[in-house]
């Protein structure tokens, strides 16, 4: 189920969570903390602060899958701090509690920021349209007018991420180290991309419905722009359906 109750602030968004946290699904090996290392990190927290971290409050689930690996795909939790009306700047984690696995990072820019890129740089960003309008991308734990105007705001936008840990493979456990190079990821922007269970399984934790969400938010369909890169993965998933109001820019 979700928020149903409307806050005429963002600033209260924080007091109105009413969704799952979501565990990671692998722990690193390694020996237990040591008593020291408790009494160190006990020392740490009363006498520093979070510094950058104190900022990264917006909380976003989504799916990601990799650009030159599109059949590896995970949930992924995003933390992140809008810098200002044009970039945002996200660290991602598998999961929502203390104890989540750092696994990548992720800047958001305009389509106004898009647009004075490179052509060569363009290659590395990813379209969100496709993620809002089908539910795909979700802020848990507020109310459902301010996550609509939350997405509103995203509408056009793109994202530059890269995967550092696939602690995830799907549904399943991944790797239980940080393993190999860091992964360009991308999104989804066709029906039939996503592997099956994924959005299934985050409905589970989060008690939402994705095609509820989906219904929501054709009300965004009048804003979106073509946009760059949603045929990325159209090769690799011939049997996949377009996305009402997701069209690639020419």
């Amino acid at each position: 189920m979700r928020c149903a109750a409307a806050l005429p602030c963002l600033a209260a968004l924080a007091l109105a969570a009413c969704t799952q946290d979501t565990q990671p699904v692998v722990a690193p090996p390694g020996e237990a903390k040591r008593p020291r290392t408790q009494v160190l990190e006990a020392g740490a927290a009363m006498l520093q602060d979070n510094g950058p971290l104190a900022k990264l409050d917006i909380h976003l689930v989504g799916f990601h899958p990799m650009k030159q690996s599109p059949d590896h795909q995970m949930e992924a939790h995003h933390f992140c701090r809008q810098v200002n009306e044009d970039f945002a700047q996200c660290v991602l984690f598998d999961g929502s509690t203390a104890e989540a696995n750092l696994t990548g990072i992720e800047y958001i820019v305009s389509e106004k920021l898009f647009q004075q890129l490179s052509p060569q740089e363009r290659a590395y960003w990813h379209p969100h349209n496709a993620e809002i309008l089908t539910g795909q991308l979700v802020a848990p734990g507020i109310p459902a007018a301010a996550e609509q105007a939350l997405m509103r705001s995203k509408m056009n936008s793109y994202g530059k991420t890269w995967h550092t840990w696939h602690t995830r493979s799907g549904v399943q456990p991944g790797n239980a180290l940080p393993l190999g190079p860091a992964m360009l990821a991308w999104s989804f922007n066709r029906d039939g991309e996503i592997r099956p269970g994924l959005v299934e399984s985050r409905d589970r934790e989060l008690r939402m419905s994705t095609d509820e969400v989906r219904r929501e938010r054709q009300s965004l369909l009048p804003l979106a722009h073509p946009q760059e890169g949603v045929d990325a993965l159209k090769a690799h998933f011939p049997q996949s359906r377009p996305i009402p109001g997701v069209e690639r820019k020419r």
